[in-house]
Parts: structure tokens; sequence; C-alpha cells
């Protein structure tokens, strides 16, 4: 929302995408953000088809007969700067896309916003996209500290942040959030429903349907049924991957046949999707930037969020819930794919010796810091000091279910703190 307010009131404004997977709340946002700094809202969406909607944009597009169109269609009386508007799944619509540049070169005045749910999906059908006309602002997921927002526990969170993040009274309650939060993961809808009703099988309902919504995607948005073979292939192997250990992504895992030249467009199918996220490995490890250092041979692939490894792994509720051994069996499985996605602020690398693997490594401002990802039981940081030696890094972090505590060279930080992370490094 603080994106939003800054991007209405700058006065280099452009057209704005709103970019990202399913399911994320780009709609529910856009609602909330014209409501209350808009006095109305001209609202369309391409995917529904009882206006005919997509004909406005097949003449010309100028953007003032757009927008005398769309007033008739809509009812709604558009005025610039209180008025927004909304084009919804613009995917849908490649014209409506490319008539943003017009909206940004002879109609700035007017405050447009777009959304489209699977990014570049379908690009290399598109004529023309608006390049540096507009601006687009990705909308992650629901991290931790927004689930225990939504859970009435910012108070907690502001606590932590300001004063004692050890605070043992409220790592019970931490800890059993974060346990619902690896089922229930961050999608609005589900976290919605499962605080209004705590209904297992209702939560697994919605997620089993949006992972088949996914999946009918492989087919309508690629040109080939051989293509969305390969995409689908991809995105059930992933978990396998998980479960071997590799220290790399191997095709030939996919099938014994398979190289790089065959799957490597539908990987960044899915990665354009905002499905799958692909982490490089790096070779030189104590030299900034990190990003100059690249082994793009060598990568890992992890799936969007822990729900999806989750529903497809078919972990319980109750597995996650009573046994205190679930993030030991699923180590790779669970706590990984959360760390990943509670430092999506944060580029990530991986790190690889012969004998040594760091699961994580980040560079903030001139610092490289290596990450090591543990389970409740496996405290053992051979790797992590293995790096420390050669590279000699200011800080090294360790996720685990222990206390969090600072010891001259090591942050331990408790996995259900993860969003004290920043605040802590800015600090050592």
């Amino acid at each position: 929302m603080n994106e939003l307010i800054q991007r209405k009131n700058s006065i280099r404004r452009k057209p704005l995408i709103l970019e990202w997977a399913r399911q994320v709340g780009k709609t529910y946002i856009l609602q909330e953000f014209w409501k209350s700094y808009f006095k109305n809202v001209a609202y369309i969406n391409f995917q529904d088809y009882k206006w005919n909607i997509g004909l406005i944009f097949k003449e010309d597009l100028d953007p003032i007969r757009i927008i005398s169109e769309i007033k008739i269609l809509t009812w709604v009386n558009i005025v610039p700067n209180d008025t927004l508007i909304i084009f919804d799944e613009i995917q849908e619509e490649p014209r409506a896309l490319t008539s943003l540049k017009y909206f940004c070169e002879n109609a700035p005045e007017y405050c447009v916003v777009a959304a489209w749910s699977l990014l570049w999906l379908s690009l290399h059908h598109w004529a023309s996209f608006p390049v540096g006309k507009v601006d687009s602002l990705n909308m992650s997921p629901m991290d931790f500290e927004e689930f225990l927002w939504a859970n009435w526990k910012k108070d907690m969170v502001e606590y932590l942040k300001k004063w004692d993040l050890n605070k043992s009274a409220f790592d019970w309650e931490l800890y059993d959030l974060f346990k619902k939060y690896v089922f229930i993961w961050w999608m609005p809808e589900v976290v919605n429903d499962w605080i209004l009703y705590q209904d297992v099988n209702s939560v697994n309902k919605i997620q089993t349907n949006i992972i088949e919504n996914y999946k009918k995607d492989f087919d309508k948005h690629t040109d080939t049924k051989d293509m969305a073979i390969r995409i689908r292939e991809v995105f059930n192997n992933i978990i396998p991957q998980f479960a071997k250990e590799n220290t790399k992504f191997f095709y030939w895992t996919i099938r014994t046949w398979a190289r790089a030249k065959d799957y490597e467009l539908a990987i960044e199918w899915l990665i354009d999707a905002g499905i799958v996220k692909k982490v490089y490995n790096v070779q030189i490890w104590n030299r900034i930037p990190l990003s100059a250092h690249v082994n793009f041979q060598n990568f890992k692939l992890y799936l969007l969020d822990i729900w999806l490894v989750r529903n497809i792994a078919e972990i319980s509720y109750k597995t996650i819930m009573d046994s205190e051994e679930i993030f030991s069996t699923f180590n790779w499985l669970i706590t990984e794919q959360f760390v990943l996605q509670q430092l999506s602020n944060h580029k990530l690398y991986y790190w690889t010796s012969v004998h040594n693997e760091v699961d994580f490594i980040t560079q903030i401002d001139d610092r490289i810091i290596p990450i090591e990802v543990k389970s409740w039981l496996n405290l053992q940081s051979k790797s992590l000091k293995a790096f420390r030696e050669m590279c000699k890094p200011e800080v090294s972090v360790r996720f685990s279910l222990q206390k969090t505590k600072y010891e001259d060279w090591l942050l331990e930080l408790t996995l259900y703190k993860c969003f004290l992370f920043d605040s802590i490094i800015s600090k050592i």
C-alpha cells in the first residue's frame, strides 16, 4: 500500500503494473487502495466477458477515446486524479497492455493500474510491450510476520523488534503459529478461511484447487502440448530433487536422457509464472559483488512456497503439529524453503566446495553473509565453519529452532523469529 501511495503522489507517475502469481491478493489491495485514496474507481476485468470490453482496444489506442467508452460501459465518471482506473488480468488483452504507453505519453493525469497473474506467460504473443512507459511492482507472498499480523499478533512483533527478542513467554505461541503457517502458508484466501473456521479440510481443498489451476495454466499458456508436458515434468520433479539432497538441479532425474536444452524453457516458464524460484551457485565467495561470480550452470529450484511443498508431498496437518521431528525429517523440504521465502527481499545464492555446502549466501551492502539452515536436532555447522575459515565474514547466520543469540561470529536465529533478521544484522 505504501508503494502504491508513493506512485500516486509522484510527479513522474506512469501507469503501474502489479504482478506476481495467482491469488496473492492483487485485486484486493487495489480495491482497498481506491477506497482509501480515490473518490471513485473504473474497474475492468479482462476475464469478464459479459461486456466485450476488448473491442474498445481493437481500434486506435487514443486514451481519451478509450476513457470515453469505459465511462459508458461502467457508468463511472472518470475524473483525472480522483478516479482510479484498474485493468485487471490485463494479460488477456494484449492491446490493452500496449495502450499503457499512450496513457503515459498523452494522458498522465489519469491514474491507471494494471494487474496480471502470470508474469510474461504469453509475452511472445504480444505485439508490443510499453518498455519505459510503465512502472512495475511485485506483490510478494504473505510472509510470517504478515501472517502474525493476520492473527492479531502485530503488537507482539513490534515488541520483539524494539525490546526483548528472546522473550520466552512468547516462544510457545510463536512456535505454534509457525507450524500452522507451514500448513496454511500465505494465500490470503486460505489464511482468512483458517482464521474464520479453523477447518483443515477446507484449507486443503482450497490449496488443492489452486494447484490444479496452476496445472491447467501449463496447457492454457503454452504453444504446444510437448512444452506443457515438460513444464509439468519439471514441476513434479522438484520435490524428488530435494529428497536426494542434491547439490544442484540434475536434468537426468526428470528423464534419463534429459539435457539442459530439453527443459531450460520449461524452467524459465515456471520462474516467469512465479511458481518456481532459481537459486544459483557462486564460485568465488570472498569478493563482491556476488552477482559477478555466479555459476549459471549450477542452480537449485525451489517451489513458490511451503504450502505447495506441503500439499504436493502430502504432509498432513497432524504430522506438522504433533511431531517435534517434522523439521528434521523434512528439513530440506520445509526449513530451507521457509527461509528462502522469508528473505525474499534479499538476493540469495548458495556455495559448495568438495565436501561442504552453505545453504544460502547473500550480500548486504559490502558484507557477504553466509546462512545455514538447520533442523531441530542437527546443529552441526561444518560447512559454515569451513566457509568462515576461507572467507572470514564479519557474521554468519544459522537458522534453527534454538533460542536466538549472538556469540562471537555466529548469529543463531530462531526460525519463527525470522522477521528480526534485517534489524539484527543492521546492528551487528
